[in-house]
């Protein structure tokens, strides 16, 4: 056996650890890095060794989430605590971790997905002794109450949160968190653990490594404060308040392509945008663009934007159209004309969203001059601040939804250069 043995916990880790086995509800929050999932993993670990229940409940989003964030973790979940006397299988037909305890015999793990709403009838009427809930902020509301109902009859009743924060009046804090703050405060008797972690916190990684991480950032973004000091806030202001037209506009010159993508964001009465990109020395270039407001003029069918499709591309060798992929009868006609490859995008819309600020604060994005109504929309796309979820106003978006659909799909990645990490 191998199994992985974590770096050495920080004071504040350590600290919270030690009060997990005396409290009953316990919540790790912070920024992204701040070893939340492994220090939670491992509580939930060695708090299931000695525990006299048989049932237990790990949940995320979805099952993938709750696999990878807890019996993975890194490789320092689950199956690496319990290496050699764990294995996956299944517990009245519900996805399972079967466990073999050093002195309490078998465990089972149920393992769920709790990010829709319904989703926690899979769970209804059964009885377990401990959860943890990884991503709980972005669980369903009813998913998470739940769990709190199906621990009731537990032996020694113990619950994990992870999470990393949002904006102040999201939900979770209200409907949750502020309730347990408040009783424990009034009883310190009465279990609820909170801490706070940051990238800070985790002795796995170097000072180095700390730094180059940090240094992603613009230290007075929502972004740095929220992913790198771990603080509750709304993001407000423009979405890219680091697009530059000095920097990333550039002028509309030939340049030497290695391969070529079309990306869009597709509409008929709504604006379509579809947006021509070229990868030139590592830097992804957007080198010219179609857009089409059919609120403003006359509405155009799927094949008349096919044509200007067509135009756009003006016979490069595209290797793929990456679309909207709520535009159903638009891919279906490309598919059935057989000239481009049609591939549909990846629209989650925060981790798209921050992948671009990473392409255009680290420089492989650059748009041609020519493209005014991606220009334009870089200086109107702007967070909707009175909104309690991170969702960016529905205006002024087509480009912006075009561009993202590239990043997040192509999934990419920094060149190897001095300073920066490939991710």
């Amino acid at each position: 056996m191998s199994v992985n043995v974590p770096a050495s916990l920080s004071k504040n880790q350590y600290a919270y650890l030690q009060r997990t086995f005396d409290s009953w509800f316990n919540v790790a929050e912070g920024g992204k890095r701040g070893g939340k999932n492994v220090l939670n993993t491992l509580a939930f670990a060695l708090n299931l060794e000695l525990h006299p229940d048989r049932l237990h409940l790990i949940a995320g989003v979805n099952i993938s989430a709750a696999k990878i964030n807890i019996i993975d973790c890194d490789g320092f979940g689950l199956a690496n605590f319990f290496e050699g006397r764990c294995r996956e299988g299944e517990y009245k037909n519900r996805e399972a971790l079967f466990v073999k305890t050093q002195s309490n015999g078998e465990k089972v793990v149920l393992i769920a997905g709790l990010g829709k709403d319904r989703e926690e009838r899979k769970i209804k009427g059964m009885s377990v002794g401990m959860v943890y809930i990884t991503e709980a902020n972005e669980c369903h509301p009813n998913g998470l109450r739940e769990c709190f109902d199906r621990t009731l009859a537990s032996k020694a009743r113990k619950i994990f949160h992870d999470l990393n924060p949002k904006a102040e009046g999201h939900f979770y804090y209200k409907d949750f968190l502020d309730f347990h703050e408040l009783q424990q405060e009034v009883d310190p008797e009465y279990g609820y653990n909170y801490g706070h972690f940051t990238i800070f916190d985790n002795m796995s990684l170097t000072q180095e490594h700390v730094d180059r991480e940090t240094a992603k950032y613009d230290k007075s973004s929502a972004w740095f404060k929220r992913e790198i000091l771990g603080k509750r806030m709304a993001l407000e202001g423009l979405v890219y308040p680091m697009f530059n037209k000095d920097f990333h506009v550039v002028p509309t010159v030939p340049r030497t392509y290695e391969k070529y993508w079309i990306s869009g964001d597709y509409g008929t009465m709504n604006p379509c945008a579809l947006l021509l990109w070229g990868l030139s020395n590592g830097v992804y270039y957007l080198i010219d663009e179609y857009y089409h407001d059919g609120r403003k003029g006359e509405p155009r069918t799927d094949e008349e934007h096919y044509d200007e499709l067509v135009k756009l591309v003006d016979n490069r060798p595209v290797s793929r159209v990456i679309i909207d992929p709520s535009a159903a009868s638009f891919i279906t006609l490309i598919k059935r004309k057989g000239k481009f490859r049609v591939r549909e995008a990846d629209n989650a819309v925060v981790d798209g969203i921050r992948e671009c600020g990473t392409a255009l604060q680290q420089d492989i994005i650059k748009i041609n001059d020519c493209c005014k109504n991606t220009i334009t929309e870089f200086g109107l796309y702007s967070w909707n601040s009175k909104s309690t979820e991170d969702k960016p106003i529905k205006d002024s978006d087509h480009c912006m939804d075009a561009i993202r659909y590239l990043v997040k799909t192509l999934k990419i990645t920094v060149p190897k250069r001095k300073g920066f990490i490939i991710h």
